[in-house]
């Protein structure tokens, strides 16, 4: 089905014009909380990571032959 590329271009504008961009402040804000998160998530697998490697080494000592 062929489709009239003038008329398709017209459409995309005019969906692109519907479209809300955010502020400035906007995308600095949720940057900002996204490196947050990653240090804060970070973090806490990091602390996870270790609390679950002490507590293997403590079993396998504790254990082992």
């Amino acid at each position: 089905m062929a489709t009239n590329p003038v008329k398709f271009i017209n459409e995309t504008r005019a969906e692109i014009a519907k479209v809300v961009w955010p502020t400035r402040r906007e995308v600095v804000l949720t940057t900002v909380m996204v490196f947050i998160m990653a240090a804060l998530m970070a973090t806490f697998f990091s602390i996870v990571d270790l609390v679950i490697r002490q507590g293997l080494q403590f079993v396998l000592t504790y254990f082992g032959s």
